[in-house]
């Protein structure tokens, strides 16, 4: 059974690649971080797509991160780190191709690497932002890295160190800028789509060479702190025992501000 759905509009040029697995908050499995790889890759060859939508099947949320059920062995090396979400985004495969992220309920942690691989984000009421790592014994590393590159500092350290205790609602996701429209619950889909039809009808080359500017000016930044991100995993990580004793006793309770 896939996990993703990709809908193109040869006529728009617009692509719709929707996470789909709504039954578990659409976290991201083995097959839907393969079946990522395969339809950015996909879009890359396809001239007919122009711009893409990214967005989560259901109403409760675009993506809750790493299914906690997926697995991932680990080298006994703190020199080497496996992370499983690092190849799943756009740019981490290759595509220059404006990606607009249409977000539904809650985003959070492993979220964050598609959200910081999306060109902007559109929203609806619904949307929030967390990030759980601290709660239960875990350094935020590369969702950190990649959303000090969308938001103020003070924003995503509070953020990343409040971590279930507090959500971002989505309008003050739009007042610090980590979302560019806010929609009715819903509509975030459309306004997405709107965004990327527009960018569609545009010149190709110069769009896609507009991205590679944008990422260029970022990238050198990103790629140093990305070279510290194993060794501060494998330095401030909990045991995995312990970090499920902690994510099974956590709170319910949160604050959304």
């Amino acid at each position: 059974m896939n996990t993703l759905d990709l809908l193109a509009d040869k006529d728009a040029g617009v692509a719709v690649v929707t996470l789909n697995r709504p039954e578990r908050l659409n976290a991201i499995d083995g097959a839907m971080a393969r079946e990522l790889v395969e339809v950015w890759r996909e879009v890359r060859f396809d001239d007919s797509v122009r711009a893409v939508v990214l967005t989560g099947a259901g109403e409760r949320a675009f993506c809750t991160g790493i299914d906690r059920d997926f697995v991932v062995p680990q080298p006994s090396s703190p020199y080497m780190q496996d992370d499983p979400l690092l190849g799943i985004g756009p740019k981490a495969n290759d595509l220059w191709k404006p990606v607009v992220a249409a977000v539904r309920g809650m985003a959070c942690g492993g979220a964050f690497y598609l959200l910081g691989e999306s060109e902007f984000v559109v929203a609806d009421t619904t949307a929030a932002f967390f990030d759980p790592h601290t709660t239960y014994g875990m350094v935020s590393a590369y969702e950190s890295m990649l959303m000090a590159q969308r938001m103020p500092h003070g924003e995503v350290a509070r953020m990343m160190l409040m971590g279930t205790a507090e959500r971002i609602s989505a309008q003050r996701a739009l007042e610090i800028g980590l979302v560019s429209e806010l929609t009715e619950p819903g509509g975030a889909l459309a306004a997405a789509v709107r965004c990327a039809r527009v960018i569609a009808g545009h010149p190709a080359e110069g769009v896609q060479g507009t991205v590679r500017a944008l990422w260029a000016a970022k990238e050198a930044a990103r790629a140093q702190a990305f070279a510290q991100a194993p060794h501060l995993i494998a330095l401030g990580n909990l045991p995995a025992e312990r970090q499920t004793e902690l994510f099974t006793g956590r709170r319910r309770e949160y604050r959304v501000r």
